[in-house]
């Protein structure tokens, strides 16, 4: 089994934040693959098909972004799932504005989400699937910048992106990271406009 985990915090007062833009991409999987129907397990909102033959649980921690790691570890150790076997979307401020990049393991540069679930599930070693929404210029303008919501300019790519990581699926539940990557980027091409990102100072 794939877990596919996004990150956000619940509430409809959330729904639009850039911190939900890990929530907004599984949602878009889930319903593009007819996965579900949603039903509340392992502290989270989770819903059960396939993607490609591979069996998939989509995720959705209720816990807050910040404590993801309670419910990603509860249902890993529930289903016996090795770190290769978890998928986080999640925001990334490190990145420009639509611009994706999958990783593996590593630190947590800062992302609370991230730190938790390597905390909780002893194990930094899971994939990463990283939604580039910009940085504010300013690392004290961070926080209020990661809980609003994107701008109306910011639709066109925001759609785009997610529409690329639906229709690339595949080859993430095939495990071919690098090529998922080149796919999604192929489909939806980053603009240079926008938002900046600024490397080493994510915080969230």
């Amino acid at each position: 089994m794939l877990l596919l985990v996004g990150l956000g915090n619940p509430g409809a007062k959330y729904a639009g934040n850039r911190h939900n833009i890990g929530f907004m991409a599984v949602d878009a999987l889930a319903r593009a693959y007819k996965l579900g129907p949603w039903k509340k397990k392992f502290r989270s909102e989770v819903a059960e098909g396939s993607i490609d033959g591979v069996r998939v649980l989509a995720m959705k921690p209720q816990t807050y972004y910040n404590d993801s790691g309670h419910a990603v570890a509860e249902a890993a150790r529930f289903y016996k799932l090795t770190a290769n076997d978890i998928v986080v979307f999640y925001d990334e401020i490190d990145l420009a504005p639509g611009r994706f990049r999958m990783k593996k393991g590593g630190g947590a540069a800062g992302n609370n989400g991230i730190r938790s679930i390597a905390a909780w599930y002893d194990d930094d070693n899971f994939r990463r699937a990283r939604l580039g929404t910009g940085h504010p210029g300013d690392k004290d303008k961070v926080h209020g910048h990661v809980l609003s919501d994107f701008a109306k300019a910011d639709a066109a790519w925001v759609e785009k992106l997610l529409d690329a990581v639906v229709k690339a699926a595949p080859l993430l539940a095939q495990g071919d990271d690098d090529k998922y990557q080149a796919e999604v980027m192929r489909l939806a091409p980053a603009e240079k406009a926008g938002a900046r990102a600024k490397p080493g100072e994510s915080e969230s």
